[in-house]
């Protein structure tokens, strides 16, 4: 930003029109971000998207979901009947591991998953069985 001196009623004229010029270029800037749902998303997303830094603002969508389901799953399910005290500690430890969840994790749990899957045989597909069994011409002749 620059520094301007402002000697005379003349120089605080031009720098008032100057700042209504600007305040006016910046509302233009801000109805086109927010003209449409779509860019009001993709306003918010890109306040919370990007990389995630453990413990910051940046973090992404699968991470966002990560820090407020996995408390709650995990005291609605494993620690049902637990005092409030237990349920508060893992809140905060869970908040901290939500911090390394990101959807490169996830993507990769479901990749091994799939994999012990296939390996043991569930979730393949059984091959189309043979539909053409009759006997050879020449037997059925007899």
């Amino acid at each position: 930003m620059t520094s301007t001196y402002i000697k005379n009623i003349d120089d605080l004229r031009t720098e008032i029109a100057r700042l209504e010029i600007a305040k006016q270029q910046q509302g233009e800037k801000l109805k086109l971000r927010f003209n449409s749902p779509s860019a009001i998303f993709g306003t918010i997303s890109s306040a919370f998207g990007g990389p995630s830094s453990v413990g910051g603002l940046k973090q992404n969508f699968v991470g966002m979901i990560s820090r407020v389901a996995l408390p709650f799953v995990l005291n609605k399910t494993l620690f049902k009947k637990s005092n409030f005290i237990v349920k508060g500690l893992v809140g905060l430890v869970s908040q901290k591991a939500a911090g390394f969840i990101d959807e490169g994790t996830v993507t990769n749990v479901v990749d091994k998953a799939k994999a012990l899957l296939a390996k043991i045989g569930i979730g393949k597909k059984n091959p189309a069985p043979d539909t053409d069994q009759r006997l050879p011409y020449s037997e059925t002749l007899s």
